[in-house]
C-alpha cells in the first residue's frame, strides 16, 4: 500500500516536471517504477502508455499556446515513427547504450546550463531550422532509441534542438511533445504483447499522469519564461541520465 502510493506520488510528480518542458516524462515513470520493484516487462509499456496520456495533454496546450510549428515539427516525425515502431519490436541488453545515452544527456545539461548563463539575446533570433534531410535523419535515430527505451524520444530532441540551435525553447517544447506523442504510439504499436502486461494499479498511475501533465503543461506554455524551462529541462536532463547510467 505504501510503495503504491510512493508510486502515484512520484509518478504524478515526473509528469508535473516533465510536461512544463514539452516532454511526458517516461524516463521519470521508469525510474519511478525502478524504485518501488515493478516488473522490467511491465515497466515498458506502461511508460509508453502513460506517455501518450501526458504528451496529448501537452500537445493541445502548446498547440493552443502557438508553440507548435507544423514545418519543424513533420520531418523529425517522417524519420522517427518506422524506427519507432522497429526499435519496440527489440529487446536487447541495456548494459551498452543505456549507460552511453545517460553520458550524453548528462553532457547536453552542463551544456544547457552553460548557454543559460553566456548568451544575452532572446533565442528566437538565433533559431535556424536545419535542413529536411538532417531533421529526418536526426528523427530516425531519435526514433531508434525512443522505441529500444521505452521512452517518446523528446529527452533526446529537446537537448539536440537547443544545443544546435534549431528553433526556441517554446516551439522547442511543442515539437518534443507531439514528437513523443506520435513515437509513443509507434513504440507501444511494437510492443503490442506489452499492454496486455499492464496492471490494474495502472489506472492509478494514469490519473497521477494527467494531474501533472494538465498542471505541467499549462505552466509550461503560458507562465515560466523561457530561462525557468531551460533550467528546469537541464534537472530533467541530469535525473534521467542518472536513472540511465545506474539502473
Amino acid at each position: 500500500m505504501g510503495e503504491g502510493a510512493l508510486l502515484v506520488g512520484l509518478i504524478f510528480v515526473a509528469a508535473l516536471m516533465y510536461s512544463s518542458v514539452g516532454h511526458a516524462g517516461a524516463s521519470g515513470y521508469l525510474a519511478a517504477m525502478a524504485l518501488v520493484g515493478v516488473a522490467p516487462e511491465v515497466m515498458r509499456p506502461s511508460a509508453l502508455a502513460l506517455n501518450i496520456l501526458v504528451a496529448s495533454i501537452g500537445a493541445v496546450s502548446f498547440y493552443r499556446a502557438g508553440c507548435f510549428s507544423w514545418s519543424t515539427f513533420w520531418p523529425f516525425a517522417v524519420g522517427s515513427i518506422p524506427f519507432a515502431f522497429v526499435g519496440g519490436t527489440i529487446h536487447l541488453p541495456p548494459h551498452v547504450f543505456r549507460p552511453l545515452i545517460g553520458l550524453v544527456l548528462l553532457a547536453a545539461a552542463v551544456r544547457m546550463v552553460t548557454q543559460i548563463g553566456s548568451r544575452r539575446r532572446d533565442d528566437e533570433a538565433d533559431a535556424h531550422p536545419p535542413r529536411t534531410s538532417i531533421a529526418v535523419a536526426a528523427g530516425a535515430g531519435i526514433g531508434l532509441l525512443s522505441g529500444l527505451t521505452g521512452t517518446g524520444g523528446g529527452i533526446f530532441l529537446s537537448p539536440l534542438m537547443l544545443v544546435m540551435r534549431w528553433a526556441p525553447i517554446r516551439r522547442v517544447a511543442g515539437t518534443s511533445v507531439m514528437f513523443i506523442l506520435v513515437n509513443s504510439i509507434a513504440g507501444l504499436a511494437g510492443n503490442y504483447n506489452g499492454v496486455l502486461r499492464i496492471p490494474p494499479a495502472a489506472i492509478g498511475w494514469a490519473v497521477a499522469a494527467v494531474a501533472g501533465g494538465a498542471i505541467g503543461s499549462w505552466l509550461g506554455s503560458h507562465k515560466l519564461a523561457p530561462k525557468s524551462l531551460r533550467y528546469i529541462l537541464a534537472v530533467v536532463l541530469v535525473v534521467a541520465s542518472a536513472k540511465l547510467i545506474f539502473s
